[in-house]
C-alpha cells in the first residue's frame, strides 16, 4: 500500500524542492517577530487582518521558494551527490517545470509586493536577483557564497521591519545573532558536503582553505556571536523571559565548539548543522516569552 497516491508525488517533490516546511516556519517566524518585537503596541488581531502585512510575508514566501528551487536546479549534480534521497524526490519534476515554477512564483512575489508599496516592488525585485546572481554566481565563489547566503536569508525580516518602520538598536542585535548563527551552520554545511563539492569543483571556505581552518573560522564567528548576545542580555526590561533563551545560548555554542573539533565525518557534522536548526528554532519559539516580564 502506498503512502502517498501516485499523482501526489509531484506535488509533494515541488512542496520538498521548494523546502515547504522552512517557509512555515519562517511565515511564524515574521508574524511573531511583528506582534512581539517589531510592532508589540499592536495585538494579535490587528496582525492578522493586516493586508499588507499578508502580501509582505506571502511575497516573503514565494521569493524564498523561488530561490530554493533555482538553487537546485544549479545545484543538481552536487546533491546527487550530497544528499541522493533527497535528490531522488526533488526531481521527480522536470528541471523544465521546476524553472516554469520558478518564474511563477516570482511573478506572484512581484505581483503582491506591488500591492503593497513601489518600495515594496523594488525590495522583491533586488531580493529576487540577488537569490539569483548567489546561485548563479556567487555560490561558487567561496569569499562571497555564504556570508550573501545568510543576509538573504535574515533580509525578509527586514522587510517587515521597514514596513513598521522599526530599525532600533535592539532589532539589529537580534537581527546581528541570526546572522552570525546562520552564517555558522552554512560554514558546518559546507564541512558536511565537502565530499560533492570537491567532485563538483564548488570554491567554499572548506575546499579553499581546508578542514582545519574552516573549524578555525567557526569557532571565532561563535565568538563573535556573543557579542550581540551581551548585549540583549542586559536589555531585560525588554527580553522578558527570552532573556533565558540567549543565556542558554552560551554554553549551547561552547557545546557546539566541542562537538566541531570532535568531528570527523559527514554524520557529525550532520548532527552539528541539524543543532544549529534547532537553536534557530529555539530562538523563533522563544520570541513569545518577550510578553512575560521577569
Amino acid at each position: 500500500m502506498r503512502l502517498f497516491p501516485k499523482s501526489f508525488l509531484p506535488l509533494l517533490a515541488v512542496f520538498a524542492s521548494a523546502r515547504g516546511y522552512t517557509i512555515l516556519v519562517l511565515v511564524a517566524a515574521q508574524y511573531i517577530s511583528a506582534r512581539y518585537i517589531l510592532a508589540p503596541q499592536r495585538s494579535w488581531v490587528e496582525h492578522l487582518t493586516d493586508y499588507n502585512l499578508f502580501f509582505l510575508v506571502l511575497a516573503s514566501s514565494f521569493a524564498i521558494a523561488g530561490g530554493y528551487l533555482i538553487n537546485n536546479f544549479y545545484d543538481a549534480e552536487k546533491d546527487r551527490i550530497n544528499r541522493p534521497q533527497q535528490y531522488l524526490l526533488q526531481h521527480l519534476i522536470s528541471t523544465e517545470k521546476q524553472l516554469l515554477y520558478y518564474s511563477f512564483f516570482n511573478g506572484l512575489c512581484m505581483l503582491l509586493a506591488f500591492l503593497v508599496s513601489k518600495k515594496a516592488f523594488l525590495f522583491f525585485f533586488a531580493y529576487i536577483s540577488g537569490i539569483w546572481l548567489y546561485s548563479h554566481v556567487l555560490k561558487k565563489t567561496f569569499w562571497a557564497s555564504n556570508v550573501f547566503a545568510a543576509f538573504l536569508a535574515i533580509s525578509p525580516f527586514f522587510a517587515i521591519s521597514l514596513y513598521f518602520n522599526n530599525l532600533s538598536t535592539w532589532v539589529l542585535y537580534h537581527a546581528s545573532f541570526l546572522f552570525l548563527i546562520i552564517l555558522i551552520r552554512d560554514l558546518v554545511k559546507d564541512l558536511q558536503n565537502f565530499r560533492g563539492d570537491w567532485v563538483r569543483k564548488y570554491n567554499t571556505v572548506a575546499i579553499v582553505f581546508g578542514v582545519k581552518i574552516t573549524k578555525r573560522i567557526v569557532t571565532v564567528l561563535i565568538v563573535f556571536s556573543s557579542f550581540p548576545i551581551l548585549q540583549l542580555l542586559r536589555s531585560t526590561d525588554q527580553l522578558g523571559w527570552m532573556y533565558y533563551y540567549f543565556a542558554a545560548c552560551i554554553p549551547y555554542l561552547i557545546g557546539i565548539v566541542f562537538l566541531l573539533w570532535k568531528a570527523k565525518d559527514q554524520k557529525m557534522y550532520l548532527w552539528l548543522h541539524n543543532l544549529l536548526k534547532v537553536l534557530i528554532l529555539a530562538g523563533v519559539g522563544s520570541i513569545i516569552l518577550v510578553r512575560y516580564s521577569i
